[in-house]
């Protein structure tokens, strides 16, 4: 009974080594033909590299990809292009209705002083005639906090990025294109021109035109001296 058990054995020894070996040359085989395929899809892509047409082709789709991929680049750029250049344009807008916001706020308190100066019911002229000082001393102080400055006239020679002329007069008092007299005073904002003074300035008196009579009789003297 244990030989028949151990010849068993035996050959179950034998068939697993057989399996085994099967198994072996299975993967042996298998690997075989993946190196096989490796091989002609290698020759495939060299055979492709090689062929001229091919290389084109496959430059074109390379081409038209990037193309398409800088299109989209574009138009998402062009789209934001186009909402920054209308939301610049609407805050412009809004700028332009509010900037001088600031100013009128500090001007609404002149207005309010002057208005109340001429409803005044006392018609006192002394107590107008310093309500009208107040205010006028207040929007002087507004033209200065605002860099608006006095453009000097009178007394001063012409410059004409700052000066107006209407009109010149003869002055012996004065040298020539002085200015003698203002007629609308001009104001500067940060060192710019707001607007210039009208001015009227000097020239040189014209000289006087001799008589016609004494011109004659100055004539008839030179005519009637004796020469030697």
């Amino acid at each position: 009974m244990s030989k028949k058990k151990k010849d068993t054995d035996v050959v179950d020894e034998n068939i697993a080594d057989e399996i085994e070996t099967i198994e072996i040359e299975t993967a042996d085989i298998s690997s075989d033909e993946d190196e096989s395929l490796k091989e002609d899809e290698s020759i495939e892509e060299e055979i492709i590299e090689l062929d001229p047409i091919k290389i084109l082709e496959k430059d074109l789709q390379k081409a038209k990809d990037e193309l398409a991929e800088e299109k989209d680049k574009f138009i998402r750029l062009q789209a934001e292009t186009d909402n920054f250049r209308k939301r610049l344009s609407r805050e412009k807008d809004e700028f332009s209705q509010y900037a001088n916001q600031r100013l009128f706020k500090e001007l609404i308190p002149i207005f309010d002083n002057l208005e109340r100066a001429l409803e005044d019911p006392s018609n006192d002229i002394k107590v107008l005639n310093e309500g009208l000082e107040m205010i006028l001393k207040q929007f002087s102080s507004f033209l200065k906090k605002e860099n608006v400055e006095l453009i000097n006239a009178i007394g001063e020679q012409f410059d004409p990025t700052v000066h107006e002329v209407l009109t010149s007069e003869e002055s012996s008092e004065h040298d020539e294109n002085t200015i003698i007299t203002q007629f609308v005073k001009g104001y500067t904002i940060n060192s710019r021109v707001l607007r210039p003074s009208q001015v009227v300035i000097s020239k040189k008196p014209s000289e006087p035109k001799k008589d016609s009579k004494d011109e004659s009789e100055e004539d008839s003297d030179k005519e009637e001296k004796p020469t030697d």
